[in-house]
């Protein structure tokens, strides 16, 4: 399995254009954290990019995203990708055990955060957000509110890095990959 692999499987799974983009950013923020942690960036790369790609045909937990992990188990996706995307939502009871699993969970709600974040700045631009503005954004509990801010916290806390240096990771992997985002 590569890259070019788990994208067209994303693409035949997704057909929202937002879902895309989120997948492309937890991607990136997934690479740019096994590059900081000299992990394996396309192993990492491939469950960020495939995390939701079962969301829009199974959206009900558990079915997502044991479905998928169904679907990636079928089409011989490794177990440490599988599990990284199992675990990364709570409710399926697969535990965190991996950098990588413990990575996913730490970036999946941050980033599409931080998009939302950027999309409201006057120039929807990623390179306007900072830190601070994350932050602030945070603890106005009617943005994005669907967005969990206990897990962004916990998902730091995971990966033992500070929140702030956290943001600034993924605002920085976000950066890297601005305007495949519309950012």
């Amino acid at each position: 399995m590569n890259r070019e692999d788990a994208l067209n499987l994303l693409n035949e799974y997704t057909k929202n254009p937002n879902l895309i983009k989120h997948a492309l950013a937890v991607e990136s923020a997934m690479i740019y954290y096994a590059e900081l942690f000299g992990e394996d960036k396309e192993e990492w790369g491939m469950a960020g990019l495939l995390h939701d790609f079962d969301y829009e045909k199974y959206p009900q937990a558990p079915d997502h995203p044991v479905k998928g992990s169904e679907i990636l188990k079928e089409k011989g996706y490794p177990e440490s990708i599988r599990n990284a995307i199992l675990g990364h939502a709570d409710y399926t009871g697969v535990p965190r055990d991996t950098k990588m699993a413990k990575t996913l969970f730490a970036v999946d709600e941050l980033c599409g955060f931080i998009v939302a974040v950027a999309l409201v700045r006057p120039n929807k631009n990623i390179e306007e957000v900072e830190v601070k503005s994350v932050k602030k954004k945070m603890k106005d509990k009617a943005f994005a509110k669907q967005v969990s801010r206990d897990e962004i916290t916990k998902g730091a806390e995971e990966i033992d890095i500070n929140l702030d240096e956290h943001i600034q990771n993924c605002i920085n992997a976000l950066k890297n990959i601005s305007d495949d985002l519309g950012l």
